[in-house]
């Protein structure tokens, strides 16, 4: 019996629970036989056998931690650099946006004008230019006193006279309180230029600020027809109200009248287009000027004068 015992200890023996479990015969068959009856039939205390010939590597207690201050600090400074990258881009991008619907804002209205003169037998409209609610009619109602109501048959939309960066300027203050831009305090953002439109005077005839054109203050009766024009293509005949050359930075000697004025002690000038505004000619084209020089040599009367010129048109003549 005892050498049945050892012969059959000579090979692994399968226990309860699918454990395997070695075991050596001979004189130290003893100790193993011993620890085959603690582990057999006791499926619970397979785990102890395990451990026995598989010790157990140490466990980290540590806990995973997050990011660094270093590493934040690194996050936030390659944010910022991206920031101060993009964003003028993008502030940029949406500038020339503006910019091009401006311009395109001019285009439908030298169309406009141009139907008008084919319909008035080449004769242009009748000038009038500043008149606010005060004038008896407030923008955009019946009545009102503006070039860009003589147009309105034509261009069935009164948004286009507002120019997009139209911010207003100092003079509202005065002339429309509460209004916060040019087309809503006049009507259009969009300066007509005197001496390129027909004067009528009289209490029926040309108004600017409120008011009938006064033959004692130098106004004179004219009829405007496309034969006026010597230089149709360079002659304009409206422009933005601001540009950036006519500010206190640009314009240190106030040439272009836009500083303090009598019944105005902030001018009248207030920032739009940063780079500078948009121009339409007799021809009916339009385009965006970004030039101070280019402006200047821009004709502002049919007979070609211009800011440069000799004499000049500028002063009761844009």
């Amino acid at each position: 019996m005892a050498g049945e015992s050892e012969r059959s200890l000579d090979h692994p023996r399968t226990l309860e629970g699918g454990f395997l479990l070695p075991v050596q015969v001979g004189r130290r068959s003893g100790l193993c036989l011993s620890l085959f009856r603690f582990a057999a039939g006791n499926p619970e205390r397979h785990s102890f056998m395990y451990r026995l010939h598989h010790p157990r590597r140490p466990v980290s207690t540590r806990i995973p931690s997050g990011f660094t201050l270093i590493e934040l600090l690194v996050v936030i400074a390659i944010i910022a650099l991206l920031a101060a990258i993009l964003f003028p881009v993008f502030a940029s991008a949406r500038e020339k946006a503006r910019e091009v619907t401006c311009v395109s804002n001019l285009r439908q209205i030298g169309t406009a004008v141009r139907m008008y003169v084919q319909d008035y037998d080449e004769t242009f409209p009748i000038f009038h230019a500043y008149n606010t609610a005060a004038s008896g009619a407030a923008p955009g109602t019946p009545g009102h006193k503006g070039v860009e109501d003589e147009l309105m048959p034509y261009t069935k939309n009164k948004g286009i006279f507002r120019c997009p960066d139209d911010s207003g300027g100092p003079s509202l203050a005065v002339d429309a309180p509460g209004a916060e831009s040019y087309h809503e305090a006049y009507g259009s953002s969009y300066r007509f230029t005197s001496k390129c439109y027909t004067v009528v005077l009289g209490p029926d005839g040309s108004f600017s600020n409120n008011y009938p054109l006064d033959p004692a203050g130098g106004a004179e009766a004219q009829t405007i027809t496309d034969a006026s024009f010597q230089f149709p293509a360079e002659t304009r005949l409206m422009r933005d109200e601001m540009f950036p050359w006519f500010g206190p930075a640009k314009d240190a000697v106030n040439k272009f009248g836009y500083g303090p004025y009598t019944g105005y002690p902030n001018g009248f000038y207030g920032p739009w287009h940063g780079n500078g505004g948009g121009v339409v000619y007799a021809d009916g084209h339009a385009k965006f000027c970004a030039s101070e020089g280019q402006f200047r040599k821009i004709y502002g009367s049919p007979d070609g004068r211009s800011f440069d010129s000799t004499p000049q048109c500028w002063y009761g003549c844009d």
